[in-house]
């Protein structure tokens, strides 16, 4: 086991700690003292099971605890509440009690079901997240988010519920698809545009080699973005405000994802080229100049990703789903805006002509 980071997110009693390195998901010592009863409950899915179950079944042997799994399909399509009913009805059925301990075994979908379900199981049970993509590494993991989508929006039904521990094994992304990685990374470049400059320059000058997964800098781009998400997430734990800068590009990506149908465009690649009409709309406002949106746009081409929207989307798709994003209040839909490289902010003071330019583009 080489733990490389350890991170606290500080939220008083509800604190937790993420640890990244790798060899992580096998280490019994790692999630022992984040398990408070004598059973557990491991939810993954039918791609993950077979490459990860195995050692972690050996930790919860180790541990003497007594655990049963459940193998979801894998897809965001399942992201519903019928999967968490399923979660439910198996902790039901095998008596696991107020101390048992869910563990999310896979990617932001997993953790989100698994997440909900521990949420709301006899009003509330241990969480453990055991992330397996770059993706829910960097954002879904951390910060207790949990939920599931309905038909007219994307994760319009959840809770907040924050996990025991977040084990964030970079070895994972060995046998992670090339598209998947580049979804994560659109997540990682996100940081560096909302809050943090001096990251995006250190992007800009290794994307290539996180690409190449070089896993020491993979556990450093890890490391920066939960710090990031967390220094957020403490200031604003149930996104009343501030929090919702974390939701760059993510207005204009949940339209994609709803109106294309789950899972046809992966959650990151909706959300790289929601950036960019986010970065287009911020131009159109004389908020940031070329510079940055050629910056912008460029490392999201590097990484990978789209920078543009579906063809075959229309304005009046874009409106309709973003009508019942979670900002929008009263009517009105907030949109994260940047004013530099660094530094976003939640708008609702903008042009509705301009944004119509931008839907348009």
């Amino acid at each position: 086991m080489l733990i490389k980071h350890t991170l606290e997110v500080d939220l008083g009693e509800r604190s937790y700690p993420i640890y990244i390195g790798t060899e992580l998901i096998s280490q019994a010592e790692l999630i022992g003292p984040h398990i408070h009863g004598q059973s557990a409950l491991v939810v993954t899915n039918a791609t993950v099971a077979p490459l990860y179950l195995e050692p972690l079944q050996q930790a919860l042997d180790n541990l003497q605890i007594r655990y049963d799994r459940i193998i979801l399909d894998d897809g965001e399509q399942f992201k519903t509440l019928t999967t968490v009913e399923s979660i439910i009805d198996l902790l039901l059925s095998n008596r696991h009690d107020r101390r048992t301990t869910v563990i999310a075994l896979g990617g932001g979908v997993i953790g989100d079901v698994a997440g909900f379900a521990a949420s709301i199981y006899q009003r509330g049970v241990n969480f453990i997240q055991i992330p397996t993509t770059l993706l829910s590494q960097v954002d879904s993991s951390v910060g207790g988010k949990t939920g599931v989508n309905h038909p007219l929006g994307k994760n319009m039904i959840g809770a907040f519920y924050q996990p025991q521990c977040v084990v964030a094994d970079i070895d994972t992304f060995n046998t992670l698809p090339a598209r998947e990685l580049s979804a994560g990374l659109a997540e990682v470049i996100k940081y560096g545009l909302i809050s943090d400059a001096g990251f995006f320059d250190w992007l800009e000058c290794n994307i290539d080699a996180l690409a190449s997964l070089d896993q020491d800098l993979l556990a450093q781009a890890v490391l920066v973005s939960c710090q990031n998400k967390a220094r957020v997430v403490e200031l604003d734990e149930r996104e009343g405000g501030l929090r919702a800068i974390l939701n760059l590009g993510h207005t204009f990506g949940h339209a994609i994802e709803t109106v294309m149908g789950y899972g046809n465009w992966l959650h990151g690649e909706a959300v790289a080229a929601g950036m960019v009409m986010a970065i287009d709309l911020s131009i159109r406002e004389g908020l940031i100049d070329e510079n940055v949106r050629q910056r912008g746009v460029t490392l999201i081409q590097r990484a990978g990703l789209p920078v543009t929207p579906p063809e075959n989307m229309t304005v009046e798709q874009y409106l309709d789903a973003m009508a019942i994003d979670k900002k929008t209040v009263a009517g009105s839909i907030k949109l994260i805006l940047l004013r530099a490289l660094g530094e976003a902010f939640v708008s609702g003071d903008y042009s509705h002509e301009k944004l119509l330019q931008t839907l348009s583009t």
